[in-house]
Order: structure tokens, then sequence, then C-alpha cells
């Protein structure tokens, strides 16, 4: 029991020993090395120790991170800190340029600091993760917050880029071939973040189509006078049109033909109508007769005084008394045929003297003249000989 007593006193002496032998610190600052033995574990009273002070802008980093200057630093054998000093950083951004005094150990924790928050849009170079070792020029353009309207669809996205194209193609909504988008392209982004894409599509078509041949007629030798005969059968030609459509968001806009090619021309149809003249003699009414034309015409009958008019006419458009013998034609008629002398059966010889409407305006049509005294109603189809000699002026179409 002595010993023990004994031993008391000397065990107090070692312990106030070791108390005040305390913690060796280390301070690495401003290129130097210091090292204190301290008994104390808040930072603040370890610097003031050692005689060093932080500025306003400073940072103490103790195994990497920062230290709180009145908090007490964990148990420990010894404590390494490392004084950061704050570094001039040269801010560009879009409102203009500034200077932040920072001990941040990288730009992106810098401009955490100063305020700002980051999103992985946001244009920063150096990049965000560059260390800061000495003064550095950033530049800085944040992103923004947008809502593109594509394909039916909101699609909210961020971007940093200077113009309405660029944004859509970093965040994978190019705009490709004939699209465009409003605001345009090239405008920068719109403050109320708000783009439009439309999807333009072109489709170009080749389209046939049939061109109808027209009929025309032609002259023949080969055939009499008044008769026809298909001399070429007609046949649709074919082109091909180029068409483009253009279409926007799926729905169709313009339609605008560019071109159109005949690949095969269209054939006409050709009737050929007969100029050869052929005499012939016949016997009508038990007269030889010579002919070199015969038509078939609806006959009507007129008299001076049954003309159709409220007055008795006695002349006519030639000059020819209105008696037997005394033929009316439609103009064009009376021109092509006029004084051209003709036979109709059951009338006798004819002069195409004069002028009628014919009715219901057909062309072929006769009206043969009687006096008064020896008029016969007549009405129906006859068989009209024209004459020979050949006039002169021959007309080979019927008008």
């Amino acid at each position: 029991m002595k010993k023990i007593i004994w031993l008391f006193p000397l065990l107090l002496v070692i312990l106030s020993a070791c108390q005040k032998a305390g913690t060796s610190v280390t301070i690495l600052a401003d290129g130097h090395s210091y090292t204190v033995i301290t008994s104390e574990h808040i930072p603040e009273k370890i610097l003031s120790e050692a005689k060093l002070t932080l500025a306003a802008n400073d940072r103490l980093l103790y195994l990497g991170s920062p230290a709180p200057l009145d908090s007490s630093l964990p148990d420990a054998a010894s404590y390494t800190l490392i004084i950061r000093r704050a570094i001039a950083l040269t801010l560009v951004t879009p409102d203009g340029q500034k200077t932040i005094q920072t001990s941040a150990q990288s730009i992106g924790q810098a401009l955490v600091d100063a305020g700002y928050t980051l999103y992985s849009a946001d244009r920063i170079d150096p990049p965000a993760e560059t260390p800061i070792e000495g003064p550095l020029t950033v530049t800085y353009r944040p992103s923004q917050k947008l809502e593109v309207t594509v394909d039916g669809t909101q699609v909210p996205v961020r971007s940093s880029a200077s113009s309405v194209g660029r944004a859509l193609a970093e965040v994978g909504i190019p705009l490709i071939g004939l699209d465009s988008s409003s605001p345009p392209e090239t405008d920068p982004l719109p403050g109320d973040g708000k783009i439009r894409v439309t999807r333009v599509v072109e489709s170009v078509a080749l389209i046939q189509k049939s061109l109808p041949s027209a009929t025309r007629t032609e002259p023949s030798a080969d055939l009499e006078l008044d008769q026809q005969a298909l001399v070429q059968v007609g046949q649709p030609g074919l082109a091909v049109t180029r068409v483009r459509t253009t279409s926007e968001d799926g729905v169709q806009v313009s339609q605008k033909t560019e071109s159109e090619s005949i690949v095969r021309p269209p054939q006409d149809r050709i009737m050929g109508y007969g100029t050869k003249v052929v005499i012939r003699s016949a016997v009508v009414d038990g007269i030889t007769i010579q002919y070199y034309r015969v038509l078939t015409l609806l006959a009507t009958s007129y008299s001076p005084c049954r003309s159709g008019t409220s007055k008795c006419s006695y002349g006519t458009s030639s000059g020819l008394p209105v008696k037997r013998g005394t033929v009316a034609m439609v103009y064009s008629w009376y021109l092509a045929f006029g004084f051209d002398k003709l036979y109709i059966p059951g009338y006798g010889y004819a002069t195409v003297g004069d002028v009628g409407g014919g009715p219901a305006g057909s062309h072929f049509w006769v009206d043969l003249g009687f006096t008064d005294a020896d008029y016969q109603p007549i009405y129906g189809n006859v068989t009209v000989y024209f004459l020979t000699p050949v006039p002169a002026n021959l007309v080979t179409v019927l008008p």
C-alpha cells in the first residue's frame, strides 16, 4: 500500500509533462510550412498561436475540405492544415465583366461560392473542373431554360447557345433540310424561352397524264366529192408531270406543278373528204341528165304570198322572180351554189337564186319556188342533182 501511494505523484508528473508537450500541427501557407505544438483543437486559436491570419476570402483546409475556424478539429495524433489564399478571378459573362476573389480549388466551386447555380448546359471556359492555381480569366455563359414545341410535343431543355439553331442542335432537335423555327434559327434565344420547330417535308411525284387527240379533216383526191373516210386513227398522247408537294408538320400547305414532259405526242384522227369529181348520167323523170354531185335535202315550198312574211314578195336575193325553177337555200349555201343549175325529181330544173332561213337552222334544205297560181305545198326529203358543167370555183366542202 505504501508503494502505490509513492507512485501516484510520479504519475501526475508524467501526465503533466504530456499535457505540456501538446499536439503537433503543420500549417502550409504562402509557400512555407509552419509547425506548432499546441493543446488547442480550434483552428482559429491554432492559427493565432502560429501568428497566421486569414483574409476575407482565404480558406483553411483540413484533409482537403474547408475547416470551420470556430469548430474543434477531430481527435488526431497530428494535423496538417492548408491555408489557400484568395486569388483574383476575372469573370466574363453576357452581362459584362467583373473580378471576384476566391480561394476555391476549382473554377466551378468558385462560381458556386460566388452565388451562381451551375447546370451541365452552362458554357464555362476553362471548364468547371479546372483547378485554380493562379489568376484566371473565365468566360461564363449561363444556360437558359427553354421549351421547344416539336412534333406536337413540348420538350423542356436548357442551353447556353448563342442562337436558336445552335441551341436546337445541342439539345438533339436539329433543323433538317427545309425545317424552320420560330424565332428563326439565326436569332438569339428568346426571352420567354419558347421555340417552335416546324417540320417541313417536300415530296416530288411524277404523274402520268393522257393527252387527248384532235380530229382534223384533209382533202383526199382518192375520194369522190362529198364522201368521207378515215385516213388515220387517232391515238392519245402521254405526258409526265412533275409535281412538288410541301407539308408542314404533316399538313399539306402547297402543291406546285414544276414541269411537264411529253413522252408521247398525241396522234390526230384524220378524216379525208373527197375532192375527186366524177360526172355521171342518170334518167330522171324520163329526162337524161349529167351531174357531178347529188345530195339528199329537206324540201319545202314557197310562193310570193306564201314566203312567211306579212307582204307578198315577188323578188329574190338574185333578182330572179319567185316562180317554179327558182329555189332558195341558206345564206352560206347561196354564196357557194348561187346560180348553180340543179335538177329535182318531181320539180324539174332549178336555179339557186334566193336566200331562206331553213327549218330549225338546217343547212341541208332547199325551198322550192312557185307562183301563187301554181303553188304546191311540199315537205319531205328530195334528191337534188347538181348539173354539169362543173363550176370553176367548185366548193368541195359543204358549208
